[in-house]
């Protein structure tokens, strides 16, 4: 009987795989439970009889049903929970005696008993001992398969398709009433001691892991963040988390429970779908989470694994702690600053800004709004701060936001509707102007944050001044001055970046600036974009941009420092005209040894020094970046070590010898430092020898001479295992696989080994034995060599932190060097072919630019044949302004376009491309160019045009330069010219600063005329026009000439730029043939205007106003 029973056990088994989703407790099929809900307890104690013929009846003929599987899967899986519900209930309810027991299972066979539930805590005495009986019999591979089937029915009720979902879905109350009882029953069968033997060591309990449950209590602190933990080996990611890793690192995500609460669509799982990273590829998976806008957590174990097994927590996990979270304006560590994306654009400044903004007066287009910001550069140890009212059209905040160029926004309470959108605008997008997706953050605003920030951050300082800082005193007095709002910002801002480690950037006074310091003109954003200062207009890079045709750094730190120059054009003439000498003697020096070793010396730096000294400030930078950043800088201090004082430089200028002076003192500080460090460890990252032995730690020394001490005993100690195998020799030891002090014994020895020594490995001939005094002393060697790890990453640290007392006389060299590279940048395109030096007027000259054979500094290096150059003057009081027509296509916005770059450069102390200019500071650039809705904004082209002019007309004063460009063309023919009209009017009149107007619109010409003194002056873009007949009739073709000349262009030719364009020829001439009519029907009606006007002047011997308007009309004419 046993015999044969064992082939069909087999064949069950395989067979079970098909039948075990649908088996149910109690032996109720799901059909029945549904059919009766109202009465759970009859279903357990009295079940009904089974009206189907029981499944053991049909024992012996094998199931029929189960050949059929094929065909009728799902009838069959039916008819199988119907027929198990006979023998698999009867046991429960009502208790047999042992031979009835044995006859039924005897009946039943090996095929069907295992279908039957039987938890041991259910059915009476005697029936427990049965089933102890039972066990003892079942062979161990069945109790597993009946656990499995157990287990498979609780995930099933778990299941999101269960009968307490359905009903709950239905809104049957009732139903789920009864299934909670139900439910409740079957918790307490499952809770009931369940029979150990056999069971698995290690196996799945459905319940999470010691580890998850530590994650997921960490996780609930840090929803917003994504997690990555340490085990063991690897970096992993759970849940949620693992997702979103999969997705941004393209590595492999195991699937299971993604939510972190217990959701009933997840119960059915019992484990978090996880991912997993390296340890060594941690930095540059988190840097690629960064960059693609999440707020990244490294959780780490904080306990190493031979410290634990001395500890007393050894049967515990790991304790794990979040160490580090990292966001774009955050990011700083061992390995260094997020890469700019230089495919999308421009690359962000890095500044993590933060906003602040409360309604000041005013609604609809008159509304004003007061703001505060602060904006932090972590990387450079930059801070801006400001605080401004702003109008309707959110300039302010929008100059602002495109001068910082933030990489992640922080901001402070609710924002108005206007500002908000123009935010969502900047950063929203992966092509906006800051080159990437920005980061946006929101905290709340009570309404006593005013009193609470102030404070806060007087808090924070006075704790700087307790500890004896000398520089707090001074940094308090200067942050009590604050306005509000940039106070409540600073407080949120150091509330932030507590979080993330760096709330000790405020210490540093020094770069702690306002951002409208009136030392620098500001250029609006509005300008920036229309002279393309940073990015050019058409794919938003920066190759065609004014910084790219300047840049010729050749550091990190110089790119930067140039960025702000082009931004911030000086407005101090004293200073300005010591940077534009600075660079004329550079350019004089060009191919000297004092020159020459200047650049040779910038050309070696490979390190970006700047941040890497902030990395050494946070405590963040690795041995062998601090051993490259010393060495460059003695390298740097002894390359100048025979400067004592600026005469000695060489140079006249003060900037260049100031600078350069500056450079020996750190000397002395950087080879304090390097004397401490051993050179080869510090390159190889080595901790335990990083220190030369006369400068390492006390407990470093101590834990060195334990670990020799050990190694001693251990060497020792192969004469008393020697002694134990009856040698005469010392034992020697081995390595194997990593396994350290192994001892040998051939196999024919193993009579001598003692059976207190443990078998670690062993082959064929030989095994492998660790003494019990060789694992008390690796144990010991192991505690010492983790107690030095960390005291050796103590003693880093502490260097660290001496280093960065002395962050300011290093970042002020720093600093030099970057000024140095500058001017070098500077007066290389000083060198180019036709750059000349600019003339600065005193202040006392009224405002005036002249420039003679100027050319415009980008299209000159893109223009494959060059740029004519022009001649032009401007002054007060004449001619104040150019009104300038001219044909379409015929050069008029580069002209323009080109004296504003012109004034720009001249204002960053830089050479200009013309023959000669001279001009007096200029306070502001005012550009209104091109045609461009602001959807996001809800304003139409128009809307956009006006809004500008507006803007511009409110802030010009006499210093500034102002570029209109087709003002009044997004409206009809007569409000637009009577817009442009009137604007031009009113800034000669009115503002009297010098401007640039272009216009399609002839009749302004009459403006100069009518202004008289000469305050407008006529100007055109030359073209020829001939006929290709040579009859005068037909189509004229043009020529362009690109040159600026006297008087006014009086048609604009749009027809060529047509044709040019490939306008279908049929269009061209019914449009030529339209134009004509229009033209001879304007003459028509000029003609009897002048007619009847000449009538009136002869009548009434005409007053003087007649007379000028009939001039005026003839002339026309």
């Amino acid at each position: 009987m046993a015999g044969s029973s064992k082939p069909s056990e087999k064949k069950q088994a395989s067979l079970t795989s098909f039948f075990t989703p649908r088996v149910t407790i109690n032996g109720l099929s799901q059909r029945q439970q549904l059919s009766s809900p109202s009465r759970p307890s009859e279903s357990v104690s009295t079940p009904e009889p089974s009206k189907k013929r029981p499944l053991q009846e049909n024992a012996d003929k094998g199931n029929d049903a189960a050949k059929r599987a094929p065909k009728r899967a799902k009838s069959v899986l039916d008819e199988d929970d119907e027929d198990d519900s006979g023998p698999a209930s009867k046991p429960i309810s009502k208790p047999s005696s042992p031979g009835v027991s044995a006859h039924a299972s005897s009946t039943a066979g090996d095929r069907t008993h295992r279908y039957a539930y039987d938890a041991p805590s259910r059915g009476s005495q005697g029936q427990d001992g049965g089933e102890d009986d039972e066990d003892e019999r079942e062979a161990a591979t069945v109790r597993k398969q009946k656990e499995a089937l157990h287990k498979k029915f609780v995930k099933k009720l778990g299941h999101p398709d269960s009968m307490a979902m359905i009903r709950r879905r239905n809104g049957d109350a009732e139903g789920v009433a009864a299934e909670g009882d139900d439910a409740d029953e079957d918790l307490e069968e499952e809770e009931s001691p369940a029979p150990t033997k056999g069971k698995k060591k290690g196996a799945k309990t459905g319940k999470l892991t010691p580890m998850e449950l530590q994650f997921l209590e960490i996780k609930r602190k840090h929803m917003d963040t994504v997690l990555i933990v340490e085990v063991g080996y690897k970096f992993r990611f759970f849940g949620e988390d693992a997702r979103i890793a999969a997705k941004e690192l393209s590595i492999v995500c195991i699937p299971g429970k993604f939510r972190y609460d217990e959701h009933p669509s997840e119960a059915h799982l019992d484990r978090f779908a996880s991912a997993s990273i390296p340890v060594h590829r941690l930095p540059v998976h988190a840097k690629r989470l960064v960059a693609a806008g999440h707020k990244v957590g490294v959780v780490r174990q904080i306990e190493t694994a031979a410290l634990k097994k001395a500890g007393d927590n050894r049967n515990a996990p790991f304790v794990r702690k979040l160490t580090n979270v990292y966001t774009k304006g955050t990011y700083i560590d061992e390995t260094g600053e997020l890469e700019s994306n230089d495919s999308s654009g421009a690359p962000s400044g890095g500044y993590l800004l933060c906003l602040t903004e409360s309604p000041a007066k005013g609604s609809g287009t008159d509304e004003k709004v007061d703001v505060g910001i602060v904006a932090v550069q972590p990387a450079t140890g930059d801070i801006i701060y400001d605080c401004f009212e702003d109008g309707f059209m959110r300039r302010e905040i929008e100059t602002r936001l495109l001068h910082i160029s933030p990489c992640e926004f922080l901001i402070v309470g609710e924002l108005t509707k206007a500002t908000d959108k123009l935010v969502q605008h900047l950063s929203g997008s992966s092509t906006n102007v800051f080159g990437d997706r920005s980061r946006v953050e929101r905290v709340p605003k009570s309404k006593t944050m005013g009193a609470e920030a102030s404070s806060h951050v007087t808090q924070f300082y006075a704790g700087k001044l307790r500890d004896s800082d000398e520089n707090a005193a001074a940094l308090l007095e200067k942050v009590l001055k604050l306005p509000e709002s940039v106070t409540v910002c600073l407080s949120a801002m150091i509330t932030h970046l507590t979080e993330y480690g760096l709330e000790h950037i405020f210490d540093l006074t020094k770069y702690f600036q306002s951002f409208s310091t009136r030392q620098h003109m500001l250029i609006n954003g509005t300008t920036l974009e229309s002279l393309e200062v940073y990015r050019n207009a058409t794919d938003h890079s920066e190759k065609g941009s004014l910084l790219w045709a300047l840049d010729k750094t050749h550091t990190r730190f110089g790119q930067r420092l140039l960025r702000k120059w082009i931004g911030r054009p000086l407005l101090d003439q004293r200073r300005l005209e010591e940077r534009i000498s600075a660079v004329e003697e550079l350019l004089h020096s060009q191919s000297t040894v004092r020159a020459d070793k200047l650049t040779g010396m910038l050309k070696s730096i490979r390190a970006d020094l700047e941040r890497s000294l902030i990395r050494i400030y946070y405590g963040k930078c690795t041995r062998p970046e601090l051993l490259s950043t010393l060495q460059t800088l003695q390298k740097i201090a002894i390359e100048f070590s025979r400067v004592k004082t600026p005469a000695d430089t060489g140079f006249k200028s003060t900037l260049l010898s100031e600078a350069i002076s500056s450079l020996p003192a750190i000397g002395d500080i950087v080879t304090s430092y390097l004397d401490k460090i051993n050179p080869e460890a510090a390159k190889k990252d080595d901790k335990y020898t990083f220190f030369r032995e006369e400068e390492e730690t006390d407990d470093i020394t101590n834990h060195k001479l334990g670990i020799a001490a050990v190694e001693q005993d251990l060497d020792d100690h192969r004469k008393d295992a020697a002694k134990k195998l009856s040698k005469k020799t010392p034992v020697t030891y081995t390595t194997v696989a990593g396994i350290e002090y192994l001892i040998e014994v051939s196999n024919t020895d193993l009579k001598h080994v003692p059976a207190s020594w443990a078998k670690i490995s062993g082959t064929k001939k030989l095994s492998r034995f660790h003494t019990p005094e060789v694992i008390r002393l690796t144990t010991e060697r192991d505690q010492h060599r983790e107690a030095l790890a960390a005291a050796c990453d103590a003693a880093f640290k502490n260097l660290l932190r001496s280093i960065a007392l002395d962050y300011q006389p290093l970042r002020d060299a720093v600093a030099s060097l970057a000024t140095l590279d500058c001017l070098l940048s500077l007066s290389q395109v000083a060198s180019l072919p036709g750059y000349t030096k600019p003339t600065i007027l005193p202040p006392t000259t009224p405002p005036t630019i002249s420039i003679s054979q100027g050319r415009h500094p980008i299209a000159e290096h893109t223009l494959p044949n060059g740029y004519i150059p022009f001649t032009t003057s401007l002054s007060s009081p004449s001619p104040l302004a150019q009104l300038i027509t001219g044909p379409n296509m015929g050069g008029k916005s580069s002209y323009v376009r080109a004296v504003a770059l012109l004034v720009l450069l001249a204002q960053i102390g830089s050479f200009v491309p013309a023959a000669s200019m001279s001009l007096t500071l200029t306070d502001a650039i005012h550009t209104r160019m091109g045609a461009h809705d602001n959807l996001f904004a809800g304003e139409s082209t128009f809307m956009v045009e006006v809004s500008e002019t507006a803007s511009i007309l409110r802030t010009a004063t006499p210093r500034s330069l102002i570029i209109l460009d087709e003002l009044g063309r997004g409206t009809s023919t007569h409000d637009g010219a009577a817009i442009a009209h009137a604007v031009l009017e009113h800034v000669v009149r009115e503002t009297k600063c010098l401007t640039l107007f272009i216009t399609h619109y002839q009749s302004l010409a009459r403006v100069a005329d009518g202004l008289g003194d000469g305050r407008i002056k006529n100007v055109h873009m030359r073209f020829r026009a001939s006929h290709p007949d040579g009859d005068g009739e037909g189509e004229e073709e043009i020529t362009f000439l690109y040159e600026v000349g006297e008087g006014v262009a009086h048609r604009s030719y749009g027809l060529n730029v047509a044709r040019l364009a490939r306008i279908p020829r049929k269009v061209l001439d019914v449009a030529a043939t339209k134009s004509r009519e229009m033209e001879d029907e304007i003459k028509v009606r000029r003609l009897q205007g002048a007619a009847r006007l000449l009538g009136d002047v002869l009548r009434d011997d005409g007053s003087a106003d007649q007379l000028d308007h009939l001039i005026s009309s003839i002339e026309q004419l």
